[in-house]
């Protein structure tokens, strides 16, 4: 069973990738937290397109991180091999330093100016949905898997381990992007361990104080150890503005607009590491 999970990772990914997608479709139109200010059609083909795109780019990476596990695990490299960490251990803490690993990098990538640059495509979507969890910039893309893949070296993390959490990353993002309204007891209670679409929105406000804040992705825990955990946006979930302030044209909803957002104007982009207006 796990040789097959491993074997056919891209194939059953992608299963669950396109049926996550179509099933937190319909629930966005059967509950959605907010109203929808822009039809599908004005947002979806150049989400998805990314998605698409980048898809084929992680896909010709030479080795990639699953290639560094195997190569790990045949090899015996990395610190879990070389203290001779048992299986379950190995596993639990693998799956928690690459959660952990996704939290830093997180941060990074709102903390430093070059990194901000092509993290602001994704937060330049002005709504919030399922497609949003998966909108990010191919340069980004291809930086988080160069980074997944030295940790996974330094820790030798097993092959199956990064198989499960590459899968559940996934699903958690497009989750936590939803535009989809939890009952309010379930939402209280699963945001202790796991990130709930109202915990990320705050993410994506338009406030650089709250859009530093809540960074992870799975696990709720590295914000509310770190002090980046913030639990409601000021002005509510359905009256906060999401987004940035700039490139919300109709134009920059366009594919290409959108993926030459890191290399256009405002060149004095506020990043969000900034104070309470974005400056520093």
């Amino acid at each position: 069973m796990h040789h097959w999970l491993i074997v056919h990772a891209p194939l059953w990914r992608a299963g669950l990738f396109f049926a996550a997608l179509l099933g937190l479709a319909m629930l966005e139109s059967l509950a959605p937290r907010r109203p929808r200010l822009l039809p599908r059609h004005a947002r979806w083909p150049a989400n998805l397109a990314i998605t698409f795109l980048n898809g084929l780019i992680v896909g010709i990476i030479p080795l990639g991180p699953l290639g560094v596990s195997l190569l790990a695990a045949e090899e015996g490299i990395g610190l879990f091999h070389a203290l001779r960490v048992s299986p379950l251990l190995a596993a639990v803490g693998g799956f928690l330093l690459l959660d952990f690993a996704i939290y830093v990098q997180h941060v990074l990538f709102h903390a430093l100016p070059v990194l901000w640059r092509l993290h602001r495509m994704h937060h330049a979507d002005p709504e919030l949905d399922v497609t949003t969890g998966a909108r990010f910039h191919t340069f980004e893309i291809i930086l988080s898997a160069l980074y997944k893949m030295a940790v996974i070296a330094a820790f030798g993390i097993a092959p199956l381990v990064v198989v499960i959490f590459e899968a559940v990353l996934n699903l958690t993002s497009m989750f936590n992007h939803a535009n989809l309204a939890l009952p309010p007891r379930l939402e209280t209670g699963l945001r202790w361990v796991l990130v709930t679409p109202d915990m990320h929105r705050v993410h994506h406000s338009v406030h650089p104080e709250e859009t530093n804040s809540n960074f992870g992705f799975n696990l709720p825990w590295w914000d509310r150890l770190f002090g980046t955990y913030r639990k409601e946006p000021r002005e509510g979930h359905e009256r906060m503005r999401l987004g940035l302030p700039y490139f919300r044209t109709d134009a920059d909803r366009g594919f290409w607009r959108m993926w030459l957002i890191p290399f256009r104007a405002p060149e004095s982009d506020p990043y969000p590491m900034g104070g309470e207006d974005g400056t520093r």
